[in-house]
């Protein structure tokens, strides 16, 4: 499997999400519906796979081979949100952000080599790199979701249910935050010899673990949703961030052990 397979992988797993989509917002039913939206995940993990055992490592070491993983978590996320609290909205969503990433891969390949620098050939490194982007994927969800909820605030109060949707979401992927910081905590152990050594992808992970753990907070505190909302939108920025703005800071640039 090589990367110019990416785009065929990828228009016939488009194809199924869209096809899920059109048919959710159509009111089909629910599981014919969320079998053709996971065939198109499923295909697109397909070519995740491919690469693995062509690259003979795991795809997780550029920043285009993450967005493959972001892409497909989205495409998960938003299956499991629609099955489990029937948003027909949400499949449409999570297909534009899904093939809005892959459009940047396509748009932007990165070179992919079979090497591994020693760092990351710890236990650590798949899991710790997994979950973080699981749980990106479940704060994209929810930060669509807050989205789509506080434009329609002007017509219509967002029900109890509905910020628990928001709420289920932002436990799952904090959840998925907390074990990937503790991954990553016992990776820089063996790596580097510390924990913690403030580096500036550790320190945006912190500002976003607490920005998340705030919002949980708040949530008990306050019916405000125009203030949870924000907080949620800004913390995805935040997310932003820690995945791959801090590229872009000078404090980054050749000092940070994130750098690969």
């Amino acid at each position: 499997m090589t990367w110019e397979y990416l785009i065929w992988f990828a228009g016939a797993a488009t194809l199924c999400w869209v096809a899920g989509a059109v048919m959710a917002l159509r009111g089909q039913r629910v599981g014919v519906t969320a079998v053709m939206s996971a065939v198109g995940s499923a295909i697109f993990f397909s070519f995740i796979v491919g690469m693995w055992l062509s690259l003979e490592r795991p795809p997780l070491r550029t920043m285009g081979e993450t967005r493959l993983w972001y892409s497909f978590f989205l495409s998960v996320a938003g299956v499991t949100v629609y099955a489990r609290w029937r948003y027909k909205w949400i499949l449409s969503f999570s297909t534009l952000m899904s093939v809005v990433f892959i459009c940047i891969n396509l748009l932007k390949p990165e070179i992919h080599s079979k090497s591994l620098m020693p760092t990351l050939q710890s236990v650590w490194f798949v899991p710790h790199v997994i979950v973080y982007m699981f749980a990106y994927a479940m704060m994209g969800a929810v930060t669509l979701f807050a989205i789509y909820l506080w434009v329609r605030s002007a017509r219509v109060e967002p029900q109890g249910e509905e910020l628990g949707v928001c709420d289920n979401l932002v436990r799952i992927g904090w959840a998925f935050l907390t074990l990937g910081m503790v991954m990553g905590a016992l990776w820089a152990k063996q790596a580097w010899g510390d924990y913690w050594t403030w580096d500036p992808k550790e320190t945006w992970a912190a500002a976003t673990w607490l920005g998340y753990l705030l919002y949980l907070h708040l949530r008990q505190q306050t019916r405000d949703y125009n203030l949870l909302f924000a907080l949620l939108i800004f913390n995805f920025l935040m997310l932003q961030m820690c995945w791959w703005g801090i590229n872009f800071l000078p404090a980054a640039q050749g000092v940070s052990v994130h750098t690969y």
